[in-house]
């Protein structure tokens, strides 16, 4: 986006630049962020009130891509999140599809059509758990695919994925330790920081996801009852927390002296104009910055990675699996009961008692 953004700066006219000259610099990138730079480009040319730089076409497919669309948004209720991320999936998929001379429409779509593009992203470096999610959007395309009657019947179960074992992986990011020093860094009148505060401790202190904190709205925040609210998309509800004192103070702090004046119900805004709601990935931008700020490396840096330190630090402080699922939003145990994996202080006590005397 960066690239983009000095390339349209450097051209001597920004409405002269041409079909052939954004198409050149479409191509320097991966199919994935693609989609990506064109939608910066337009909403630069629309910002700068230049003629708009036309989408290019959206290839053999755009019309199933487009009803598939629709169908999660409104009959599966799947969030604009993930219907985005299964559209960055799916789209560089068709448009491999674009270039095999033996495919011609989905009814032309084999099996090992499939096999051979998922062999291909692992050798792009695609880790297990990345290919498995990427076979499941592939899976249910093809599963509503084949209601439609637009491919042959058997591609979705056809669509094999990589095993993923339940709870392989440990929950990783800093120490709280680290979180300690990370919000003791972030100190200071000017707007970015007092904002910068504000979330960091609501991902610390409640373990919110991203797209949680980005979701929040200046109805959600009750200061004369001292309550939060906060939208679960996952569980699709509505969760109230007690507010606490630190992130009350600092929550009150941002919106008196930093939060612009405008319009826009959403707590977190840019504070440079155009004045716009903080995305989830803004979000995750801003403690990746200011943990790396502290000389913080080496570990997950995004917004998750807090979410992660906020559960092992109940864990450690004794609380219980169920209190820490109420606190994180989980409706299923099995969701919390992963970081019991990660108590290896813990353990390494177990592992060193004598137990001769229990014999």
């Amino acid at each position: 986006m960066v690239f983009c953004v000095v390339f349209l700066y450097g051209t001597e006219r920004t409405s002269a630049v041409s079909r052939a000259d954004f198409d050149r610099m479409a191509r320097t990138y991966c199919a994935s962020t693609r989609p990506v730079l064109i939608h910066a480009a337009i909403e630069w040319f629309s910002f700068m009130g230049r003629p708009q730089l036309e989408a290019p076409p959206e290839g053999r497919f755009a019309g199933e891509l487009a009803a598939f669309e629709t169908f999660m948004r409104e009959e599966r209720g799947l969030s604009s999140r993930t219907i985005l991320t299964r559209h960055e999936q799916l789209r560089p998929f068709l448009d491999t599809l674009e270039h095999d001379r033996h495919v011609r429409s989905l009814q032309q779509i084999t099996p090992q059509c499939i096999d051979r593009y998922l062999v291909e992203q692992s050798k792009n470096g695609w880790s297990r758990t990345s290919l498995f999610t990427l076979a499941g959007t592939l899976r249910s395309f093809f599963h509503y695919a084949e209601t439609q009657r637009w491919c042959r019947g058997g591609l979705a179960a056809a669509t094999d994925a990589p095993t993923v074992y339940a709870q392989e992986s440990l929950p990783r990011g800093p120490e709280w330790s680290q979180v300690q020093a990370l919000i003791a860094s972030i100190q200071g009148n000017d707007p970015v920081t007092i904002r910068d505060r504000a979330v960091i401790l609501l991902l610390a202190v409640y373990g919110l996801r991203a797209g949680e904190v980005a979701a929040l709205c200046l109805e959600d925040l009750d200061f004369d009852n001292e309550l939060i609210r906060v939208t679960r998309p996952k569980s699709r509800r509505t969760q109230q927390y007690p507010l606490v004192g630190s992130v009350g103070n600092a929550l009150l702090r941002y919106l008196q002296h930093a939060r612009p004046r405008c319009g826009c119900r959403d707590v977190f805004l840019a504070i440079k104009a155009p004045r716009r709601a903080l995305s989830a990935s803004s979000i995750s931008a801003i403690v990746r910055w200011r943990l790396r700020a502290i000389g913080a490396h080496g570990i997950p840096c995004g917004a998750h990675g807090l979410r992660h330190a906020c559960a092992r630090h109940l864990l450690a402080k004794g609380f219980s699996f169920k209190q820490i699922g109420d606190q994180l939003g989980h409706l299923r145990a099995a969701s919390t009961s992963i970081y019991a994996k990660v108590d290896l202080k813990g353990l390494r006590e177990v592992a060193e008692l004598s137990l001769g005397g229990l014999l």
